[in-house]
């Protein structure tokens, strides 16, 4: 499990939606993107991920389950999607969840693969909110664990419709992963919780990531860009060459990127060069003073 690539994921994305209207949730978007996409973005690399509920778009391909019957809870629902998992490791999500991370995903496999004390293997981990709340649903768990604890509550109720998630966390050794921002375990129950997952994203310091993410989804590429590199060397195209050169810089950048393979970093950092070459000769030439890079009026 060191690439954290031996794990399934099944995504929790039925339920009525009462305090939304019965609104579709997890079709409603953040950010311009689907919060069932947003979720599923954060667990890419597993190997079989399973959405169970009603069958709708997604942003990458899926196993589609429901639980029998339709509407029966989320322990009926985690049963549905157990049927189709292989991986040892089951990551298990609600899929209403804007700002979860691959980051918050690795940790959660990483704990769930421990052993507690006495050097006994977890059955799994799941996140603490900030208010010392469990979230059941933002967790990573043993599938072998998952399936021993579902049959015994299926013998002893009869049924596992209608059961609380909490019946089954009662005998599981579960670690425990702080969620100290309340960001990986924000999710939207109602349309407050929308309005306010909408501008969080807005926010100073996360727009721009944000925005990328959501351009890269929406036209079908995978490129590691550094924000902040980007900018900078717009900057520079900016003020060495021109004020248009910076938007036609950074795209040239990408196209780059995307035909020839290459490195984003490193045709970055090229091209930054290139800027500052321009400003070098445009300064030691007499025309650098004058704001993006236009000729300097004759005294």
């Amino acid at each position: 499990m060191s690439d954290h690539t031996d794990y399934d994921a099944i995504v929790l994305a039925g339920g009525a939606a009462r305090r939304l209207g019965g609104a579709d949730k997890p079709a409603l978007s953040v950010g311009g993107r689907a919060l069932l996409d947003r979720v599923l973005a954060a667990c890419a690399d597993a190997a079989i991920t399973v959405v169970v509920g009603p069958r709708r778009p997604a942003v990458r391909p899926v196993v589609r389950a429901l639980e029998d019957p339709p509407g029966g809870g989320p322990l009926a629902a985690l049963a549905a999607g157990l049927r189709h998992i292989t991986a040892p490791t089951v990551l298990v999500l609600s899929a209403d969840l804007p700002f979860l991370t691959p980051a918050t995903v690795r940790g959660l496999l990483a704990a769930a693969t421990g052993t507690a004390d006495g050097g006994a293997p977890r059955d799994g981990a799941l996140v603490r909110d900030a208010e010392g709340r469990d979230q059941p649903l933002v967790a990573a768990y043993r599938a072998e664990s998952l399936r021993r604890e579902l049959a015994l509550l299926h013998a002893e109720h009869g049924t596992l419709t209608g059961l609380p998630l909490r019946a089954l966390l009662s005998e599981l050794t579960l670690e425990r992963v702080p969620d100290a921002t309340f960001t990986a375990s924000f999710d939207c129950d109602t349309w407050e919780d929308l309005g306010a997952a909408r501008a969080r994203i807005r926010e100073h310091g996360r727009v721009l990531d944000e925005w990328i993410t959501a351009v890269k989804d929406e036209l079908g590429i995978d490129l590691d860009v550094d924000t902040a590199a980007l900018l900078d060397v717009a900057r520079d195209a900016a003020h060495g060459v021109a004020r248009p050169a910076a938007p036609l810089t950074t795209f040239l950048i990408g196209y780059a990127a995307g035909q020839q393979g290459g490195d984003v970093t490193a045709l970055v950092h090229r091209a930054a060069a290139l800027a500052n070459r321009w400003a070098a000769e445009a300064e030691a030439n007499g025309d650098g003073g004058a704001p993006g890079g236009e000729t300097k009026p004759a005294e």
